[in-house]
């Protein structure tokens, strides 16, 4: 009995981590907060100043394809690859779609 009860516990917090990354990013502020850890690179909203591509305005499926070479190493980068790692492909879709919305 004392197994039962301790896998239980455990079986729950596995069930909640593995469907709380898809609806947290569902919720707009939420992919909103996961771009703006763009910003540092691509700019605010991903407006570029510098060197660094720009997102904003870049088509979604594009965009969407371009971090998932990153994640899978397809595509060779310098910190990108590190950071596609870090999403799901669900939440790059949704960081496309926010990123193809904003005006350049």
């Amino acid at each position: 009995m004392k197994i039962k009860l301790a896998i239980c516990p455990v079986a729950v917090l596995v069930a909640v981590a593995a469907t709380w990354p898809a609806a947290y990013a569902q919720d707009s502020s939420a992919v909103r907060g996961m771009a703006a850890t763009c910003a540092n690179c691509h700019g605010t909203d991903g407006r570029s100043v510098g060197t660094v591509a720009g997102l904003a305005g870049v088509d979604k499926t594009y965009l969407a394809q371009q971090m998932k070479d990153f994640k899978t190493g397809k595509r060779p980068g310098t910190i990108m690859h590190q950071l596609a790692k870090g999403y799901t492909d669900e939440q790059i879709e949704q960081m496309a779609a926010y990123f193809a919305a904003q005006k350049k």
